[in-house]
């Protein structure tokens, strides 16, 4: 089953409309998308708490690190970078930090507050090799956007 992401983005704006605080909205977000599509097999965020620290948050799926480094993995090229990170062969990226063994492919987007202010990143694993697109990045960043926008 692959995403209607106008379906997907009409829930979650239902969902979320007039929430501001950050964890409910990730919260939402994870479960929501998680369950859109099959090719998600882990559907997370990870929060900056830190200068150049990311922890996790919601998530749905198995046990995701706790904690990664802005200078670690493919989240913290996200984070570092401020861009979308899609790839298609996690063994093929240097430093993927294996959090799962079943990962394949990986899609992950920048989160950003009021202000551009980077306020974490959404990771989406597959269990499938090449899972991801730009238009899954496409469709993704103008939802992080218009939900998480004004917080």
């Amino acid at each position: 089953m692959r995403v209607n992401y106008a379906n997907l983005r009409r829930a979650i704006l239902s969902l979320t409309e007039g929430e501001t605080d950050e964890v409910a909205l990730m919260a939402t977000l994870a479960c929501e998308i998680h369950h859109a599509d099959s090719r998600f097999d882990w559907t997370g965020f990870y929060r900056v708490t830190e200068p150049g620290v990311l922890k996790i948050g919601p998530y749905q799926g198995g046990h995701g690190c706790l904690v990664i480094p802005f200078s670690r993995g493919v989240c913290g090229a996200a984070a570092r970078l401020c861009a979308v990170q899609i790839v298609p062969d996690v063994e093929a990226f240097a430093g993927h930090i294996a959090c799962s063994s079943s990962t394949r492919s990986e899609i992950v987007l920048p989160v950003f507050g009021r202000g551009g202010r980077l306020i974490g990143v959404l990771d989406i694993d597959s269990d499938r090799a090449d899972a991801f697109d730009e238009a899954d990045a496409e469709a993704l960043a103008g939802i992080l956007s218009e939900v998480f926008a004004a917080v």
